[in-house]
């Protein structure tokens, strides 16, 4: 049983392109993104330099560009071709991680892909305004005891954005909360800081939700091809619109990653997938979800061992395709 997941923003490098622009499936992909997106995710995606893809306006596109036009190069099909299609028979489900839930519910066929690359742009952009207002920011607390962490964090005002599972939860905040916070940590415990604009899921976000929920009225979702799990609870969505919903209200609202690990443990998942820019996700699972197989895919050379664990953990489909035909393109 295969899951496919999606990075979320702090997952991108400077250069993470490169390699990848010289498949003309992806060069495609990435320039029918930037034309969708009014940003130049060619430079953004090569040159830009890390203080320039850190701005959540650039970073939020690119991260949704970057895993739809990996997904296409796996299944070797072209820019223009329905991904969900072509993913639905060989998944059994996906989910993505903060703004990696836009890639995911596109590869689910909720939204196409010009639907998450317009919506991730507005949301970014909504994100980097809602970040100015107030000087606020994030910190990663790796180990220590949960309740202990927990309980700190409530003690300073501070809300644990991201909950990661393995030890790993994201305390999100005002600078001075943040500041104490650090100075003196929980017992066991160690304080990162992170360099974002601001406190990503946490209220001081609520004028970006309704900016970004003015922008999804527009949009008709389809109803799920692919099990899409969520991060506010770590289920599986029921429906397009409340995919869409339930996506819209999380920039506002605590990521619970570890539920959607415990989802994927209960449902039996065998191999997990992460699309490109990879490597946090599977770094999670590794210590989560023991027994599970894990493929990043961070550049074209990680091809063939991405379509290999969808031969051997895919639906019923991907056990019939010759391994032939999932060789890499030309």
């Amino acid at each position: 049983m295969l899951v496919v997941v999606c990075p979320g923003q702090g997952a991108q490098s400077p250069g993470m392109l490169a390699p990848w622009l010289e498949l003309s499936s992806v060069a495609e992909s990435i320039a029918r993104a930037g034309a969708t997106t009014g940003l130049d995710l060619v430079a953004h995606g090569t040159t830009s330099d890390a203080d320039t893809i850190r701005d959540t306006a650039v970073a939020q596109p690119l991260l949704v560009a970057s895993a739809l036009a990996s997904l296409r190069a796996v299944l070797d099909i072209d820019a223009g071709a329905p991904l969900a299609m072509a993913a639905a028979p060989l998944l059994d489900a996906t989910a993505g991680h903060s703004v990696g839930e836009l890639a995911a519910a596109a590869i689910a066929g909720v939204l196409t892909d010009d639907e998450a690359l317009r919506l991730v742009t507005i949301r970014g952009a909504a994100m980097a305004r809602a970040a100015a207002t107030t000087p606020t920011g994030m910190s990663a607390v790796l180990g220590g005891d949960p309740d202990e962490v927990l309980a700190l964090l409530a003690q300073h005002g501070l809300v644990p954005a991201n909950v990661n599972g393995g030890g790993q939860v994201v305390a999100a905040g005002t600078l001075d909360a943040l500041a104490a916070f650090a100075a003196a940590p929980p017992a066991k415990a160690r304080v990162i800081t992170l360099q974002v604009a601001g406190a990503f899921h946490t209220q001081h976000m609520a004028s970006a939700v309704a900016e970004l929920r003015a922008a999804a009225e527009d949009v008709t979702p389809g109803e799920p091809m692919v099990p899409l799990l969520t991060n506010s609870d770590g289920s599986v969505t029921a429906s397009g619109a409340r995919a869409v919903e339930l996506i819209v209200a999380q920039v506002a609202n605590p990521v619970r990653w570890d539920l959607c690990q415990a989802t994927l443990q209960r449902l039996g998942v065998t191999g997990l997938l992460e699309l490109a820019p990879g490597g946090v996700l599977t770094g999670l699972a590794r210590r989560t979800l023991p027994g599970v197989e894990t493929v990043a895919v961070k550049t074209p050379a990680d091809l063939d061992a991405a379509r290999d664990l969808i031969r051997r953990h895919g639906g019923t489909a991907a056990n019939t395709i010759p391994a032939n035909s999932l060789e890499n393109p030309s």
